[in-house]
């Protein structure tokens, strides 16, 4: 029965929705990068510098910001003549970005945007503007990355995913409704406990996933209580990892636990997903129809270091481009091809985001992705740092910006409480600004318990 939903609703219902009701170009632009992977990496790389080129030029004429740093330095699109030449060109950092937000905005673009924010990987909040086109690009390109996995539209998709706070009734009944279409169900991984993790092992019982995605930290936390007890329970057809590195270690626990196919994935907020394993899992495969994913080598690396930091361009966002951005992730290139065919070139891993998890007395845990998703949406907090040293208290710095008053304080409050219970000690400080590490950045979440 799921089978003939999942091809009714692949070929007649999301069809309907998306093309028909919701007039978005998403099928369109799918069936585009499903041809695409077959390229060959040297048509890929051709259809990467077209596109390239193009968002240079678009840059040049209606980005303030991208006309005055070239004027600055002397440059135009035509002395850009290639990959090597992008290469030189500044890096955007994300307190640039959020420093010349407005700046970064195209001209025929600026009242047009869609916006989204997030907390990201540094604890600073920033608004991200997009266009249309840029969003449904980006939903295609997550159908198909997914889609290596098995994990197709209209499949019956169980998603280990977080949520804070309570959406009107009316909203929380239109996304049922929705979810129910899609063949998914939300369940809501911040609320782990030892006394609860049953209840999460009944609810992939009771909702039989033939896909389940989750959070790395949540999915780890249930299969380590799955082993524990030696609970068994439903053998989705594959797992896909998201949002937080995935080691080996925590790749053999969780198909131990569930008995099934773990596959990695890497995205981050500002452009959705970037690389993920296909069927053989020889590697992540990176979108570069789609985007330009470089990694920037430190200055002390030698020739042959394959491991950089993540340098991001997005080649479909017209309306608030981001070229060469850092998104403060590490990752490593493979070396060698995939036996599946693709011409889309491998990462081996990422290095980078990993967020210590947060542990209470009575068993409690939280996915490192709680706290800045909570810092994200939380009205002028500029920035963060969360570190634990006993199990029962929680030391909280909050930089202050424009906007924080007495309701950002309790809303940290609240919903930390509402996540980790009363047995936990909350001393929260508030300051003008979180000092950076050597490094440059700031680590969020640091927990000096014993394992």
């Amino acid at each position: 029965m799921s089978g003939l939903y999942e091809q009714a609703f692949r070929h007649v219902f999301y069809p309907a929705y998306e093309s028909g009701f919701r007039r978005r170009g998403t099928l369109a632009w799918l069936s585009e990068y499903e041809r695409s992977q077959w390229l060959s990496p040297e048509q890929l790389a051709a259809l990467q510098w077209d596109r390239l080129k193009r968002l240079l030029e678009h840059c040049h004429r209606e980005v303030p910001y991208y006309r005055r740093r070239w004027r600055e330095l002397g440059v135009t699109p035509a002395d850009i003549r290639s990959m090597d030449d992008y290469a030189r060109l500044p890096l955007l950092t994300r307190e640039e970005m959020c420093e010349h937000r407005e700046e970064l905005k195209a001209d025929s673009w600026r009242d047009r945007l869609l916006y989204k924010q997030t907390g990201g990987t540094t604890g600073e909040p920033m608004t991200l503007g997009y266009t249309r086109e840029s969003h449904d690009r980006r939903i295609a390109v997550m159908w198909r990355g997914y889609a290596w996995a098995g994990s197709r539209m209209g499949r019956r998709t169980m998603y280990l995913w977080g949520h804070l706070g309570e959406d009107p009734r009316a909203q929380r009944w239109k996304e049922r409704l929705y979810n129910a279409a899609l063949a998914r169900r939300m369940v809501n991984s911040f609320h782990m406990s030892e006394a609860n993790m049953a209840e999460y092992a009944q609810a992939v019982d009771d909702y039989r996933p033939d896909i389940l995605v989750g959070y790395v930290s949540a999915l780890v936390r249930l299969a380590e209580w799955l082993e524990a007890t030696g609970r068994r329970v439903h053998r989705p057809q594959a797992i896909l990892c998201c949002a937080e590195t995935l080691h080996e270690f925590q790749r053999d626990l969780i198909e131990r636990a569930f008995g099934t196919h773990a596959y990695n994935t890497y995205g981050c907020r500002e452009v959705m997903l970037i690389a993920s394993e296909c069927e053989h899992r020889h590697g992540l495969h990176i979108n570069v129809d789609h985007l330009v994913i470089e990694l920037e080598k430190p200055a002390h690396a030698l020739p042959d270091a394959r491991t950089g930091e993540v340098v991001i361009t997005d080649l479909f966002n017209y309306g608030m481009p981001l070229l060469r951005y850092v998104n403060g992730d590490m990752a490593t290139a493979a070396t060698g091809s995939c036996p599946c065919g693709r011409g889309l070139p491998l990462l081996s891993r990422v290095d980078g985001r990993v967020v210590d998890m947060i542990r209470t007395p009575d068993g409690r845990s939280l996915p490192g992705v709680f706290f800045p998703y909570l810092m994200g949406t939380t009205e002028g907090v500029t920035g963060f740092q969360l570190i634990q040293r006993r199990l029962d208290r929680l030391d909280l710095t909050v930089a202050r910006g424009e906007g924080f008053n007495d309701d950002s304080v309790a809303r940290i409050r609240h919903e930390i409480q509402k996540a980790l219970g009363d047995g936990i000690e909350l001393e929260l400080h508030l300051v003008d600004k979180i000092p950076l590490t050597r490094s440059g950045k700031t680590r969020l979440t640091i927990s000096e318990l014993s394992s």
